[in-house]
């Protein structure tokens, strides 16, 4: 495979009142982008918490004891999302949830759906301040790449993108797209996870593909606000835009970014690019990994 269609999300997380509402609207949401001939579609981070809409009001904005309470749509949700990926033939990286990975101990899981059923997930490694001061949740399993019919991809939830290791670590298992499903409650969250996929894209000479949440629900605390803009990034060299942006959506505009990915030209890149950034990490890392000298004057 060389060549890749992928849809970003830019989901807007509405109040549901019922099972059925959430379940049409992202099922129509979802219809849309794969109307387009994506073959990767690309939800949120923490999407998913809309659901909070649907238990008792009392926990809207209890965010440790709803963490229990949402485990109760777990399989429904999977069910749901198996289901739209195999009707449409899809890739589907599915809106990140809460999840009850061991008896009281909650992780940050995104999982993953293939076209034929097949499920794996990728749990976020490092947490956000509020992730883990007030909301009590844990790092989870380690990283993974997906060797899929359309190439090998990875997964960094949202903060998780601005750890270079990470990403560098999947690359050099041979991921050639990175798939970035973010949740960011101001603009000043939503740069920070923009540079660093656009820093990890540039390192390793891959695709970032960013998915933001957005979220204007002042009856949840956990997803009161939440803006961004999806995008597609690539390192700036032969073949790509000079700024790295392949594609761009709207700052705060609900839907999906649709593009085409050559991945025998992100290879081709990390082959005989004006730079070979990928090819040589390995070296400014070792470089780097000597003691600093402290020169004073």
């Amino acid at each position: 495979m060389t060549a890749l269609r992928v849809a970003a999300a830019a989901y807007l997380c509405r109040q549901h009142t019922h099972w059925d509402d959430y379940e049409a609207a992202l099922s129509d949401f979802v219809a849309v982008g794969a109307a387009s001939g994506a073959q990767v579609l690309v939800l949120p981070e923490y999407a998913s918490l809309e659901l909070v809409g649907l238990l008792p009001a009392a926990l809207w904005d209890d965010v440790q004891a709803q963490r229990s309470a949402l485990q109760v749509f777990l399989p429904a949700v999977l069910e749901l999302h198996a289901r739209l990926s195999t009707h449409h033939g899809v890739y589907l990286l599915a809106a990140s949830l809460i999840v009850e990975a061991a008896a009281g101990r909650y992780v940050n899981r995104a999982y993953f759906f293939g076209p034929g059923g097949e499920r794996h997930f990728q749990d976020k490694l490092v947490m956000t301040r509020f992730e883990a001061e007030e909301w009590l949740i844990e790092s989870g399993e380690g990283l993974k790449v997906f060797e899929t019919a359309c190439g090998t991809l990875g997964v960094n939830i949202c903060y998780d993108a601005e750890f270079p290791d990470f990403a560098r670590a999947q690359a050099a298992a041979g991921c050639d797209v990175l798939l970035v499903p973010s949740f960011t409650g101001s603009l000043h969250g939503y740069q920070r996870v923009r540079v660093g996929s656009m820093a990890r894209a540039l390192e390793n000479q891959i695709y970032t593909v960013h998915a933001p949440c957005l979220a204007d629900a002042p009856w949840s605390y956990a997803i009161e606000t939440a803006v961004g803009a999806p995008a597609i990034y690539a390192p700036p060299d032969n073949g790509f835009p000079a700024s790295g942006v392949v594609a761009q959506g709207t700052l705060g505009t609900p839907g999906w970014l649709c593009c085409d990915l050559d991945l025998a030209l992100i290879r081709e890149v990390r082959r005989s690019g004006q730079v070979l950034n990928a090819c040589d990490q390995s070296w400014a890392v070792h470089q780097a990994a000597g003691t600093v000298k402290r020169i004073s004057f």
